[in-house]
């Protein structure tokens, strides 16, 4: 017999999640053949072109009426018998306006097709920057980023300017982009746990992300996304000046410091991140996401943060 309880439970897991996982509402009741739908609208196109082609007034029809009948046999459907041909969606050109997906800080702009040019706009941004009220108002008129059009809003930091520990996460979720702060959701709530139990809190660190803006349904940022905003990131680590630096999982540590260790591999160990004229003590450690999928790995994470007490303390 089973036990409703835990069937309840089993419920209230899975749409934990889906909420993990980015998915915030349900999009239909039934799900959709994708494909199916495609060679149908590709039809229904051919169906109208050759709708169009037929005479429009009654001159037309009259006049046609004395003539055989011709058969344009471009505009005709294939035939049952031959293969279908798949329709492949053409990608957008730089002069198309794209549809706008929100009605965040970016709505009516168009969107950019990432290169090297706009790598080295952010980067030349970033640097004239003096502070940090100075680089979150170039991030928030810097349009060379397409996550911008998707996010609600700008999630530029948390905590104090003038801490001496400063973590950098990877992007922001659902909740972090809501209320424009970095690790408010269930991760970051954990996160203030994790602190509290070394004798911190949010006032005595700085949080941040590698991207600022959320990734349409929580997924992970491409190279190209990351790459354009490298270079705020590396402004904000140089402006905060931290004595410590937390990476809250691998992907930040990846992309900041170089390594191509896994995150099992990587964390606890301490490494060096160069700025202008000395060396910040960096640790990776498990993102707390992670931690909440995977509650047995909480015990190395709290080795690392008692590694962290110890080098705040030292130093």
């Amino acid at each position: 017999m089973q036990n409703p309880q835990q069937d309840l439970r089993k419920i209230e897991s899975l749409l934990e999640f889906y909420v993990d996982s980015g998915i915030d509402c349900f999009l239909g009741d039934e799900a959709v053949d994708w494909a199916e739908q495609t060679l149908r609208q590709a039809a229904e196109r051919r169906r109208a072109q050759v709708a169009v082609s037929e005479p429009k007034d009654a001159q037309s029809i009259g006049s046609s009426a004395s003539q055989p009948a011709r058969i344009d046999t471009g505009r005709l459907p294939k035939s049952p018998a031959q293969p279908q041909t798949s329709i492949t969606p053409q990608a957008p050109t730089a002069s198309q306006t794209p549809v706008n997906l929100s009605q965040g800080t970016a709505a009516g702009q168009p969107a950019v097709i990432p290169d090297q040019q706009i790598v080295a706009s952010a980067r030349d941004l970033a640097a004239s920057a003096e502070t940090l009220d100075d680089l979150r108002t170039c991030l928030e008129a810097f349009d060379g980023c397409n996550l911008k059009l998707t996010a609600k809003r700008l999630v530029f930091a948390d905590g104090s300017p003038d801490a001496r520990l400063m973590f950098v996460g990877e992007a922001p979720g659902r909740d972090e982009d809501l209320q424009g702060k970095p690790f408010v959701g269930r991760s970051g709530q954990l996160l203030d746990r994790m602190l509290t139990a070394i004798g911190l809190d949010r006032s005595s660190a700085y949080i941040a992300n590698v991207v600022p803006w959320r990734p349409p349904g929580n997924r992970t940022p491409t190279p190209q996304e990351t790459e354009i905003c490298k270079p705020f990131i590396k402004r904000q680590i140089e402006l905060v000046n931290p004595d410590v630096l937390v990476f809250l999982g691998a992907a930040s540590a990846k992309n900041l410091l170089g390594v191509q260790d896994g995150i099992r591999k990587m964390r606890g160990r301490w490494m060096s991140y160069p700025v202008t004229g000395r060396q910040i003590a960096a640790i990776a450690t498990y993102h707390p996401a992670y931690l909440l999928r995977s509650p047995l790995e909480k015990r190395l994470s709290w080795r690392d943060f008692l590694s962290i007490r110890a080098k705040l303390t030292e130093s």
